[in-house]
């Protein structure tokens, strides 16, 4: 017979301890990290809210502060662990809930000629931003980046897209650099061109949402306009933020030469769960509270996990990629610009 004194001293019952103390040893190392992403994250929400910064998201503030946090004063070791957590685990997670701010129903809103329009502007700049990298010899990796955010998203489609690209920091932040200030321009030139090129207010919102990199840009471009202009602009932008997940598990099936081997990246499940999530938040009804509080956690686990990437970016390795891909991502913008007009005019 077994007693409770050789039990506890069983090989079982110590393992099961030693697992216990090596998952609680792993949580504790992960926290300073974690909480300093966090705070970055915190900081970042109250400058948006600040008057003439507004217009930037929390996501672009948080990597701005974290790199200038890296490179004035450094990165503590003991943060190591946590901010490649944020940068993996909780991105992941952010991605996935990004699906609660997405309906079918919105979707179906922005009709079959507007989702024509705007698949097709998506697949074209795409295409041709990496027939673009290819003639300014731009890495690979990073013209996939610069593709991915200028015609999705803007920083989320980027750091959502590394998880299979494999980039470094410093071209996510670079990526993200240019999408910013590629979309900000956009934001203020776009409000004043509806009447130069004869655009209605479905005309332009349509514009805004197919073509501008960040929501909150599309948002500030075409409220400005009117308010049909901004509701077509928002669901049409909410299109493209969908068809995130389509990019990246296609990106994610793509051999990628490693070494003379072909490798693919695993499959990226998060983007998979962003699917299921959006249709789930389509076929049931989640109370507002509850549907706003997803879309807060999400935001905010984005704005840390950009933190934790500007934590590990080195700014002296951004100046060694030169003004090439610059240029990229400003012939990427003026691309979608003139494509997605170019389909507005032609389909009427």
């Amino acid at each position: 017979m077994t007693s409770a004194t050789d039990f506890n001293r069983s090989p079982i019952k110590l393992g099961v301890r030693g697992t216990i103390a090596a998952r609680m040893e792993s949580a504790g190392a992960i926290i300073p990290g974690i909480a300093l992403a966090g705070a970055i994250a915190l900081v970042a929400r109250w400058f948006h809210s600040v008057p003439g910064i507004a217009s930037f998201s929390p996501m672009i503030l948080a990597i701005t502060i974290g790199i200038l946090m890296r490179n004035l004063v450094g990165t503590p070791s003991f943060a190591a662990a946590g901010i490649a957590f944020s940068m993996r685990r909780l991105l992941r997670a952010a991605i996935v809930l990004l699906g609660f701010q997405i309906t079918l129903t919105q979707l179906a809103a922005v009709g079959a000629k507007g989702l024509l329009i705007v698949i097709g502007t998506l697949v074209a700049t795409f295409a041709f931003t990496l027939a673009a990298g290819r003639v300014l010899h731009v890495d690979r990796k990073l013209t996939e980046l610069i593709a991915a955010g200028t015609s999705i998203c803007g920083a989320s489609a980027v750091v959502a897209t590394n998880t299979v690209t494999g980039a470094s920091d410093e071209d996510v932040a670079y990526a993200i650099a240019c999408v910013t200030i590629f979309g900000s321009i956009a934001m203020f030139v776009y409000p004043v061109l509806p009447r130069l090129l004869h655009l209605d207010g479905g005309a332009y919102g349509l514009w805004s949402g197919a073509s501008i990199h960040e929501i909150a840009q599309v948002a500030a471009a075409s409220f400005q306009n009117s308010q049909r202009a901004g509701e077509i602009a928002t669901v049409t932008k909410l299109a493209r933020v969908m068809l995130l997940a389509p990019v990246v598990l296609a990106l994610s099936i793509v051999p990628r030469g490693t070494s003379g081997r072909s490798a693919r990246p695993p499959l990226p499940w998060f983007a998979i769960g962003f699917v299921a999530v959006a249709v789930f938040n389509s076929v049931v009804m989640l109370p507002a509270e509850v549907r706003g509080a997803t879309v807060t956690l999400s935001t905010f686990l984005l704005t840390v996990a950009l933190a934790a990437m500007g934590l590990e970016t080195d700014v002296s390795r951004l100046y060694a990629q030169g003004l090439r891909p610059a240029i990229l991502g400003a012939l990427a913008f003026l691309f979608i610009a003139t494509f997605s007009l170019a389909l507005i005019k032609l389909t009427g």
